[in-house]
């Protein structure tokens, strides 16, 4: 690990280090990592690309109460998945390691005391239950508390103690937390990359705990401390990290150390109504908000997007869109196009909804973009899910149906009549084609059938619809009966093909049956 000393750091080494691009996608292993956790990780990886920068991986794990296991190889495995893995991380350790903020907590307090040493930190011995009840006496009287500087010097904290009281404190082992000592009637200055400059009054911040009583530090000075000592550039992350920006500014200027540059990205907001994108928003309207399956560990089990049949290019290409405009009517992007066309100043501000259909939409363009030999494996392998073993031409099959088609297993709903002749014919479709006459239409189209050598759709679409035509008999009197007789119902692709794939035995048998059944 690149280490430098708290007392001494170089702020000029390390401005000249974060002229190299070096972003990273932080998560806490709390759960499933939400789709809007995947967006944040997207725009991460896209900017370090186009950049020829480094895209990396820390688990911001402090808060062990809330620790769940597996979701650090969740998070992973998502990366992998969706076809941005991390440069720089766990098991790829550039010399900035350790990446897990727990293996990392014997840093922290050194920064923590070089604040208490330079008067920006202070201790705090305030117990909960002194705090609540501050608490309750404000509302009381209709107002809020805050721990900061209208008060600080009041509390129970190192401000107002002697240091020989401070030391004999600290020497009986008295439990305490240390608070950032924000600085009064002062403006600070914030400069985002997608809002713009912002301007914030310190009077209005609260004294945040940096450090806890149980030895790990907060968010705020882990972040701050893993941000500068890997020499992270870019600090690109959710909108809802936008009100710690100051404090971390704050942090920046106490230490006196340069600031990354910062990008806080729209939330990504329900399809319906107003609000944050939520599980219970995919349960309702039926779609997953999590790339991957997460069975918790009641035995609950929440969708995934790969689960459910998506393919990684389509959701990566969806969430690259939900919030970021490329500036043209463009919405197809490869992964090297959104590397190559990417800017974070193109970042949408406000939210951006989120919309089920386009996801799909773009689930069908790239399965229609699927090379045909790795469809006609996935179609094998839910073949092999409803126990079908066939000799047909699955390749042929696909032509057919591909453009029909949104998920893989969409194909079992489009094709099962080609592997099951139809035991039943549907009620409706049959009242309306199958008159008194169409048994003879029938019979005579079996003539033709079993005189036909080459059976292929070209020939029997000819002599079948030369026949019609000599005949004068009307197309639908002799297609629509074909059709049942062949699926079961009035739906399927061009009648000849289904029959050249099936093969003329099959073909006779299921024309026979239906005569049988229907007549």
């Amino acid at each position: 690990m690149k280490h430098q000393s708290p007392d001494n750091p170089s702020n000029s080494q390390n401005s000249e280090l974060n002229k190299n691009v070096r972003v990273r996608f932080a998560p806490s292993p709390t759960g499933p990592l939400h789709i809007g956790g995947v967006r944040t990780a997207l725009y991460n990886y896209l900017f370090a690309k186009k950049h020829n920068g480094s895209f990396i991986l820390r688990i911001e794990d402090t808060d062990q109460k809330r620790y769940v296991k597996g979701a650090e190889e969740y998070i992973v495995e998502t990366l992998n998945w969706c076809g941005i893995p991390f440069d720089e991380g766990i098991g790829k350790d550039k010399g900035f390691g350790p990446y897990r903020q727990s293996e990392r907590k014997h840093l922290y307090k050194e920064y923590a005391d070089l604040l208490i040493n330079t008067n920006k930190a202070y201790y705090a011995f305030d117990t909960n239950q002194s705090l609540e009840q501050y608490r309750k006496d404000h509302e009381e009287k209709g107002k809020t508390f805050i721990y900061n500087h209208h008060n600080r010097e009041k509390l129970d904290n190192s401000l107002t103690l002697s240091k020989v009281e401070l030391e004999k404190r600290l020497n009986n082992g008295e439990p305490y937390v240390i608070r950032f000592k924000t600085p009064v009637g002062s403006t600070i200055v914030l400069n985002d990359m997608i809002r713009g400059k912002m301007e914030v009054d310190s009077n209005l911040l609260d004294d945040k705990v940096l450090f806890k009583s149980d030895g790990m530090p907060t968010y705020h000075l882990a972040n701050i401390v893993d941000d500068y000592l890997m020499e992270i550039s870019h600090v690109i992350r959710g909108e809802e990290w936008l009100p710690s920006l100051a404090l971390h500014q704050l942090l920046y200027d106490a230490f006196k150390w340069e600031a990354p540059k910062f990008a806080h990205l729209p939330l990504i907001m329900k399809p319906i109504g107003k609000g944050k994108l939520s599980k219970r928003d995919g349960d309702k309207m039926g779609f997953p908000v999590f790339p991957l399956e997460w069975i918790n560990s009641e035995g609950e089990k929440y969708s995934g997007y790969r689960e459910d049949g998506y393919l990684p290019e389509a959701v990566v290409n969806m969430l690259a869109l939900l919030g970021w405009n490329p500036g043209t009517e463009k919405e197809i992007f490869s992964l090297a196009e959104l590397i190559q066309e990417f800017e974070l100043e193109r970042v949408h501000k406000a939210g951006a909804k989120f919309d089920p259909e386009k996801t799909n939409w773009f689930q069908h363009h790239y399965l229609q973009q699927l090379e045909d030999d790795k469809l006609v494996l996935a179609y094998k392998k839910l073949l092999d899910q409803h126990q079908i073993i066939t000799s047909l031409n699955l390749e042929a099959i696909l032509k057919l149906v591909k453009e029909r088609i949104t998920f893989v297993s969409d194909l079992w709903d489009e094709t099962q009549f080609f592997f099951k002749a139809p035991k039943a014919y549907d009620e409706a479709a049959a009242n309306k084609c199958w008159k008194e006459e169409t048994d003879k239409v029938m019979q005579a189209v079996l003539i033709i059938l079993k005189k036909e050598a080459s059976f292929t759709q070209e020939i029997l679409s000819k002599e079948v619809k030369n026949w019609i035509t000599n005949a004068g008999i009307g197309f639908g009197r002799v297609m629509q009966p074909l059709r049942l007789s062949l699926v079961g119902e009035m739906k399927g692709p061009d009648v000849f093909a289904i029959m050249e794939i099936l093969g003329k035995d099959e073909v006779i048998q299921r024309l026979e049956n239906a005569i049988k059944r229907l007549s």
